[in-house]
């Protein structure tokens, strides 16, 4: 197995009848999945989604892959092939198409819609090419083949790229539930095919690798479902993801079947899911869904409520229900439904939220205490399966932390992949598939893109850092007026504190110290303001230190006259 260096250095030029893969996300993480294809200097990116930020990155919206490696070669992208809906994979997509509107886009018909709907809250109107399982489309050099995969979410596909360098499969994530409630099963059967015809290279999905034997069938919930439904007394509030329409039709299922009518909460779940219905992914009986304003003439318990905020994000409604902060207020006896997994790092998020939704009076059921979710991706038993079937000549784990790389590299190796055509790899690392074997060449560019509100790569590691100190130790200004030419203090110094827990009538020991620097710098001829805050910096920072052990944000401000 081989794995990035540190040291990596720029990739060399691509061999002539080379296939280079480059992950710009999605590896060493739960999202920001995207992969560059490049052949005959032209590119195929495959999905552009986002991350979600994590309590050390405050204020942050979205994370993005890094576009820097390909913004001066947008004109060689021949499309962006979308494996599914879910945000982690089109997330991205509106912010790449920010900077060249008329790449196409490629993908199923509830893939593109969700996009096309996401796209015009952007303003952009994109291209698109429609495709389904069993289609093949050239794509410039990219002769791609698409592929029937199941996933939590409808019509999500695996897509395998035929150039003169090999073929190589993308899985996209999968699992292989063989009772799925759609009926469409991963077409193992095409998988054997693409084995006789020679995998070269495999990337494949990693989330459940560490987890052992096979993914529990999605149907397994309804019977779960039926039960929180007949024991709730009044309102049943379920958080889900906002495009988990599989999910969604079982608990319209079970609220038709026990009388209750069904309201969407939040804009996105409101959109994907009339998208969903008016594409006929989503069955809803007539009458059954009415409008969230409607409710307050139903009695408690003919009340079901969808939301979004299974993750415990700040903003979404299931969280500001917890921190009674939306207009449906939880009160004792109501029964909430976390029906999703928890995505790594977002434990603490999700936890606070049961907690203040416990706190209200409610009756919270999660994965923890019910099965009320089974997993989207393939286990490791499943992968095992997967490639005895496949066979792949080379094997890219994808789509997971670096625990998650690591575990199906070694389901990979058990199945008789050679270890050194196992390629472990981390967003920006190159690797060339040359003559049949795929290796590390070098490494690009690939960090965090943060969005925060309307900028978008403006907030850097340094700005988070600032945040934190802030969040954590609070801020102390000082404010000082001194002579232009002289260095001596005119007014001031003036102390004030914000989240130190410091009052302000505790700094009088430390304005005579600032006061004694300032003079003496003064003497020594020192006038600059910018040397003057740096003193300022140091002498209130050490005081704080010495008397309190803390380390807050100290804002100098010097002003001349």
């Amino acid at each position: 197995m081989s794995h990035p260096h540190p040291e990596l250095g720029t990739p060399p030029k691509l061999p002539k009848n080379g296939l280079r893969v480059t992950p710009l996300g999605g590896l060493g993480e739960i999202g920001r999945n995207m992969t560059v294809f490049e052949y005959g200097g032209r590119l195929l990116i495959v999905d552009c989604g986002v991350l979600f930020p994590e309590e050390e990155q405050p204020g942050v919206d979205l994370i993005l892959p890094d576009f820097s490696s390909i913004r001066d070669r947008l004109d060689d992208i021949e499309g962006i092939v979308l494996t599914h809906g879910h945000e982690d994979h089109i997330g991205g997509v509106p912010y790449l198409l920010r900077e060249k509107p008329d790449i196409p886009l490629i993908g199923s018909k509830l893939t593109l819609a969700l996009i096309e709907a996401k796209l015009q809250e952007h303003r952009i109107r994109p291209y698109t090419l429609e495709v389904a399982e069993g289609d093949r489309e050239r794509l410039g050099p990219f002769d791609c083949e698409f592929i029937a995969v199941n996933h939590s979410i409808p019509d999500a596909l695996a897509v395998a790229i035929r150039t003169p360098a090999g073929l190589a499969v993308a899985t996209g994530d999968f699992k292989m539930d063989q009772l799925p409630l759609d009926g469409r099963l991963t077409d193992l059967h095409a998988f054997a095919r693409l084995s006789e015809e020679g995998i070269d290279l495999l990337l494949s999905d990693s989330t459940n690798a560490e987890v052992p034997g096979f993914v529990p069938p999605e149907r397994d919930i309804s019977n779960v479902l039926r039960t929180v439904f007949a024991n709730a007394d009044k309102r049943i509030i379920v958080a889900s993801f906002a495009s988990h329409v599989h999910r969604i039709q079982q608990i319209l299922d079970a609220a038709h079947e026990y009388g209750r009518r069904v309201a969407f909460v939040g804009r996105s779940m409101v959109r994907n899911m009339g998208i969903a219905r008016d594409l006929g992914y989503l069955r809803v009986p007539a009458g059954l869904v009415v409008d969230v304003k409607t409710l307050d003439d139903l009695p408690d318990d003919e009340v079901v409520l969808v939301c979004t905020g299974s993750q415990g994000e700040p903003m979404a409604a299931l969280s500001r229900m917890a921190n009674r902060d939306h207009q449906i207020r939880i009160v004792q006896g109501d029964t909430v439904i976390l029906a999703s997994s928890l995505i790594p790092g977002n434990e603490n998020a999700v936890y606070r939220v049961i907690n203040g939704l416990t706190r209200w009076g409610a009756n919270v059921v999660h994965k923890g205490n019910a099965k009320v979710h089974v997993s989207g991706h393939a286990s490791a038993g499943e992968l095992l399966y997967f490639y005895n079937i496949c066979k792949p000549k080379n094997l890219m784990p994808v789509h997971g932390e670096w625990r998650h790389l690591r575990a199906n590299a070694e389901l990979g190796a058990l199945t008789g992949v050679p270890k050194n055509h196992i390629v472990i790899a981390e967003d920006g690392v190159v690797v060339d598939l040359v003559d049949g074997a795929a290796k590390i060449v070098g490494k690009v560019q690939a960090g965090y893109v943060y969005v925060d509100g309307l900028s978008v790569g403006d907030v850097t590691e340094s700005s988070l850092k600032d945040r934190r100190i802030l969040g954590d130790e609070g801020i102390i200004s000082v404010f000082v007026v001194v002579d232009s030419s002289s260095g001596k203090i005119v007014s001031g110094p003036t102390i004030q504190a914000r989240g130190s827990g410091i009052e302000d009538s505790a700094f009088t020991p430390v304005v005579s110290k600032v006061e004694e620097a300032l003079n003496k710098s003064a003497q020594d001829g020192v006038v600059e303001p910018h040397q003057l805050q740096q003193l300022i910096r140091r002498s209130v920072g050490k005081w704080v230190s010495d008397t309190y052990r803390r380390r807050p944000m100290i804002l100098p401000v010097v002003v001349e006259v």
